[in-house]
């Protein structure tokens, strides 16, 4: 019994004296990876910037706005009278043609059809979903969007590449409200 009573106090003592003590991680992340993927990008933005400004300065007949949400635009067809332009949650059909900076054509009209979309509840990539909510029924407007607005890195993993800037043409053809 005395041994055994021993052999506790013992373990207790020994056990109890060492506190347990953290691992430290076998892979340490400096962030690098991070601050050179931002240095990229910051890079790319104002490579695709340049091309962008210099491709809308050829258009001397066009007169093209920048969007707050980094996007820019023209409206080949205004629509005057004050009507309502798309909110969330409000059903609209739409039309649009794709091409690069260039003007080739990556998706035209009759390949994409008439779209049916749901503001704000629905998949589109973030340019277009921006530049939609500026538009009114019967309005035609020529977006041009940086590739991070447009598809960015990964593409649309059919016709458009990696960090491609897009030309939009879109036609806007109806809003139904959503009265939820």
């Amino acid at each position: 019994m005395k041994n055994l009573l021993f052999f506790l106090i013992m373990a207790s003592t020994l056990l109890g004296c060492k506190s347990p003590e953290a691992r430290l991680p076998v892979i340490v992340n400096s962030g690098s990876f991070i601050k050179e993927s931002v240095e990229r990008n910051k890079a790319l933005n104002k490579t695709e910037r340049k091309k962008i400004q210099k491709l809308i300065a050829s258009f001397s007949d066009k007169k093209f706005m920048t969007s707050e949400n980094g996007f820019w635009y023209h409206y080949n067809t205004k629509v005057k009278n004050n009507t309502i332009t798309p909110q969330f949650g409000d059903h609209i059909t739409y039309t649009f043609d794709v091409s690069d900076l260039d003007g080739k054509e990556i998706y035209s009209k009759s390949d994409i059809g008439e779209q049916k979309y749901v503001m704000d509840k629905e998949e589109l990539f973030s340019g277009l979903r921006e530049g939609l909510k500026l538009m009114k029924p019967s309005e035609s407007v020529t977006f041009i969007f940086p590739s991070q607005k447009a598809y960015g890195y990964y593409g649309d993993e059919n016709r458009i590449g990696t960090n491609v800037p897009l030309i939009c043409n879109v036609n806007l053809k109806t809003i139904t409200q959503n009265n939820d």
